[in-house]
């Protein structure tokens, strides 16, 4: 629907040279009887144009050359919406596309030929992934998935750092552990990582090498091993919720690489840069922002800046056209000097987008769970997929825009009923299913040639929703919210279940039972479809 309103404007804007220059926009009115979709660009212009804005809204409609067969009204409404009701003729075509197209409907090529590099989770491997991670894991993935329903070739980057303090920590803690475990007494730090995890590794040490590791002087075997026994596990939990990466990239090698001291240099160059209280700092009030900042701490530490400017570098060298890091919301006030650096450096920083989330709280019994990672008192991610499954776990952590924080509610994700919305969905797609196996069992398929005869309300309801999909995927994808789908896909769903209590099927006139086999159709596939942008599986029977 919007996309022949579009048309019908860019057409219009020949004659009116106004509407060249002023997109206008359509959206779904919240009340029935103003139309099936609207536009205020009468209102937006009458400043510029110095008219009434009813007045604007009516030379638009006299120089829209709509297809009657297509449009059934357009009417002016308050100061001056332009509101338009579609045919149930048109609206009914949407049936057979979806079934022609079926896996494929709702995607686009907008995008085809760009590389997309999506970066999200990046934890540190010094122990397994927690339910914090998750929303993180969840939305990036989903994030990837939407850019390659518009078109995007799409890489999934895992970014992390085997060096530093944190890994050195991880490193003693086996070691101390390993030690323990052979009898000797020790003292265990407070700071420690404390979790179970890290005596199963200090035992695959004494099952390997015994006790000779005992006379060891530093944590470099113990880390090792840790690192290796961690990332496996991590990769295990990922692929639990169908998450593949297919980069992962070591914040080391760009010491190794060199390229750390390549981009301390180019500051250095372009007199970005300079030397006080021992420490080097960046001019980011030359660059736009409020204040410099140190990139090389007194002690010859870079401070996160350094590392991540040289990493995005790597990216723009790498090709990608959209780069998109996922964050939660300790970073919200961080990346923007990262942001100046790359841009100070001659590339292009509106390629890269930050998408930052709230946190997660777990909530069971009406009660939160607190959790403590380094005191290991915190629920696993497998655990929480274990507990509830992995179509919860995607569906729960996609459900809130990313800036909403997010209430985990453990006991309802186990309720099977209409209440838990991954339920209400599932049942859905489910309920379709059957309806269809008992149809060919009655000798009843599918009809693409008696659209006129769904005219009840709910029917133009659930197919008005229907076209409505193609628009909230790539709405969705352009700006990053997944949360849209989850939302689309409960009020199909709803729409679906008002049709199936009103309008039967079986025990219809044979042509009206078969074109409401096709609307039924259509509405599987785009559930089907749907759910897949979102990682949840869409079963036959529950």
């Amino acid at each position: 629907m919007k996309d022949y309103l579009k048309t019908l404007f860019e057409d219009a804007s020949n004659k009116l040279d106004y509407l060249k220059i002023n997109n206008a926009f359509f959206t779904i009115p919240n009340q029935k009887g103003h139309g099936d979709l609207s536009t205020n660009i009468a209102m937006i212009l009458t400043k510029e144009l110095k008219k009434n804005p009813r007045e604007i809204a009516n030379e638009i409609i006299e120089n829209l050359n709509y297809d009657s067969t297509i449009i059934e009204k357009i009417e002016i409404a308050g100061p001056g919406f332009i509101n338009f009701t579609f045919t149930p003729i048109f609206l009914s075509k949407i049936i057979s596309q979806i079934n022609e197209e079926k896996s494929a409907f709702g995607t686009s090529k907008k995008y085809f030929g760009k590389k997309a590099n999506v970066e999200f989770v990046s934890a540190n491997p010094t122990g397994p992934l927690t339910v914090g991670h998750g929303r993180n894991a969840v939305i990036g993935d989903t994030v990837a998935n939407l850019l390659e329903s518009v078109g995007y070739d799409v890489d999934r980057e895992y970014y992390f750092n085997n060096a530093g303090r944190q890994m050195r920590v991880l490193g003693e803690s086996v070691q101390l552990r390993y030690k323990a475990l052979l009898g000797e007494t020790v003292e265990f730090p407070e700071e420690y990582y404390q979790g179970e995890y890290i005596k199963e590794i200090a035992q695959l040490l004494i099952d390997e090498f015994g006790d000779k590791l005992l006379s060891e002087k530093d944590e470099t075997v113990f880390k090792s091993k840790a690192e290796t026994e961690i990332f496996k596990e991590i990769k295990a939990t990922l692929e639990n919720l169908d998450i593949k990466m297919k980069i992962f990239y070591n914040e080391n090698s760009l010491y190794e690489e060199g390229k750390i001291d390549y981009v301390l240099a180019q500051f250095k160059e372009k007199d970005l840069s300079y030397e006080k209280d021992d420490a080097i700092w960046l001019k980011l009030t030359e660059l736009g922002n409020e204040q410099d900042k140190v990139i090389v701490k007194s002690t010859g530490e870079p401070t996160y800046r350094l590392p991540d400017i040289a990493y995005h570098i790597t990216k723009f060298n790498r090709g990608y056209d959209l780069i998109i890091d996922v964050f939660g919301s300790d970073h919200n006030a961080t990346f923007p000097d990262v942001k100046a650096g790359i841009k100070a450096l001659g590339f292009d920083a509106e390629k890269v987008d930050v998408l930052i989330h709230q946190f997660v709280t777990i909530l069971e019994k009406g009660e939160v769970v607190k959790m403590s990672t380094r005191k290991a008192n915190y629920i696993t991610l497998d655990e929480l997929t274990a507990s509830v499954g992995k179509d919860v776990v995607r569906y729960f952590f996609n459900m809130r825009s990313l800036s909403s924080h997010l209430n985990f509610d453990i006991d309802l994700a186990k309720k099977q009923s209409e209440e838990n919305p991954v339920f209400y969905l599932q049942y859905a797609h489910a309920r379709i299913s059957s309806i269809l196996r008992v149809t060919i069992e009655q000798d009843l398929h599918a009809s693409f040639v008696n659209f006129n005869l769904l005219n009840t309300e709910a029917e133009i309801n659930l197919m008005k929703k229907l076209h409505q999909f193609q628009n909230e995927v790539l709405y969705s994808a352009e700006n990053y919210e997944p949360h849209r789908i989850a939302n689309y896909l409960e009020e199909l769903a709803a729409s679906f279940h008002r049709f199936y209590t009103e309008c039967r099927i079986l025990g219809s006139e044979v042509r009206l039972a078969e074109a409401r086999i096709s609307l039924v159709q259509a509405a599987q596939i785009v559930l089907k479809n749907g759910l897949s942008i979102l990682g949840v599986t869409a079963p036959d029977s529950m």
